[in-house]
């Protein structure tokens, strides 16, 4: 048995990084591809703004000449300045069952990190807060999400064995869209509106490049995140990489804009319908015909299920309710679109105030992820 690993170098080498899961994940009904050329994009530091602070390399592992695992070694400069770290990330991260390979994998990301002076490793983390974060380690019979990665249960057993620990854990929820808002979030609401003037906003696509949306939403969701775990405040000319790609992608009438008195964004929520089913059906790609399964899914016919992708407050209005108007308002937009459940992206688990928004909801934990961390 021969086992190569190779620094990935050049578009066909790229490439094959990039479509690496589609060989591995073959027929598994729970798997669900990225879209590839935002994939390409992420990966290829000519193209990704992260690449300003990130320094990385991709790997690939090769047994007997046949692609077997892959992985990114990074290391985020402007979290680890913010957070006091010296710890090089791994992501990416998708391997055969055999240990040996992930083993190599994980050491080419240590010896990445040793060479540029790092001293703990982390991960599987992106380069941002906005990249897939986290090693699935509930919920393998649960179908994936757009945002998030998939992994087998075997994946879990394999970092363990080389010493990892847990970090953190994020946890996911599917929420039955119900006939009634609760109660107790029309109460708030009715408080939020009247004792401080906030209102929803519809905007359209025309108003958000009229008031540059993207740099309002933008901001709002650094300031409201940037306490959390690991999370990197970045410069405002990635906005239009990260917050401009789902604005264009998505149908309005799944966002949710709250505004002061004084026309000031306060709060926000991104959510869209489920791609889920129409990325499988195109396996990630938008050619030749993979647009039409997406193009549907996001505008003809909607999936009966939609997926929460990001909410946010800004600070100072964090105790006026203003959340609970946002829930509201996403609600009661899915009970007229039709849609009967949604899924929460993954929810820090000692972030209480965000999963307490849905606690008077019908809901199920069905998924759990995790990130390690070691010292080199």
């Amino acid at each position: 048995m021969s086992l190569e690993i190779k620094k990935v170098s050049g578009r066909k080498a790229l490439r094959q990084f990039v479509l690496f899961p589609e060989r591995l994940y073959r027929n598994n009904p729970y798997y669900v591809p990225k879209i590839v050329f935002d994939e390409m994009g992420t990966l290829d530091p000519a193209t990704n703004p992260a690449s300003a602070f990130c320094k990385f390399e991709l790997y690939m592992a090769f047994l007997d000449g046949v692609p077997a695992g892959r992985v990114a070694a990074i290391i985020n400069y402007k979290a680890n300045e913010a957070w006091k770290h010296d710890e090089v990330r791994f992501g990416w991260f998708d391997t055969i069952d055999n240990p040996e390979v992930a083993r190599a994998l994980i050491a080419a990301v240590e010896d990445f990190g040793r060479a540029n002076g790092m001293k703990e490793i982390v991960g599987p983390l992106g380069f941002t807060d906005f990249d897939p974060e986290g090693l699935l380690v509930e919920g393998f019979d649960q179908i994936s999400t757009m945002p998030l990665f998939y992994s087998y249960p075997y994946y879990q057993k394999h970092i363990e064995a080389l010493g990892f620990e847990k970090d953190a854990d994020w946890l996911e929820y599917v929420i039955k869209v119900p006939d009634q808002i609760p109660a107790k979030i029309e109460r708030v609401s009715a408080i939020a509106r009247e004792r401080y003037g906030f209102r929803v906003r519809q905007v359209t696509r025309k108003l958000i490049r009229k008031e540059d949306y993207a740099h309002k939403i933008f901001k709002l969701l650094g300031d409201t995140y940037k306490d959390l775990y690991e999370y990197t405040v970045l410069p405002e000319d990635m906005a239009d990489k990260y917050i401009g790609f789902y604005l264009k992608l998505l149908d309005l009438r799944y966002l949710s804009v709250v505004e002061n008195a004084e026309g000031e964004l306060v709060a926000v929520g991104i959510t869209m319908p489920s791609l889920a089913k129409a990325l499988q059906k195109s396996h990630g790609r938008i050619f030749p015909f993979g647009w039409w399964h997406l193009l549907k899914a996001l505008f003809i016919k909607h999936s009966d299920g939609a997926e929460l992708l990001l909410m946010g407050a800004r600070p100072d209005v964090r105790r006026t309710g203003v959340t609970a108007l946002v829930v509201e308002d996403i609600f009661r937009k899915y009970k007229k679109l039709g849609v009967k459940w949604a899924e929460t992206n993954a929810e820090l688990e000692d972030n209480h105030s965000i999963r307490n928004h849905f606690g008077d909801f019908e809901r199920v934990q069905n998924k759990r992820r995790r990130s390690y961390r070691k010292k080199l």
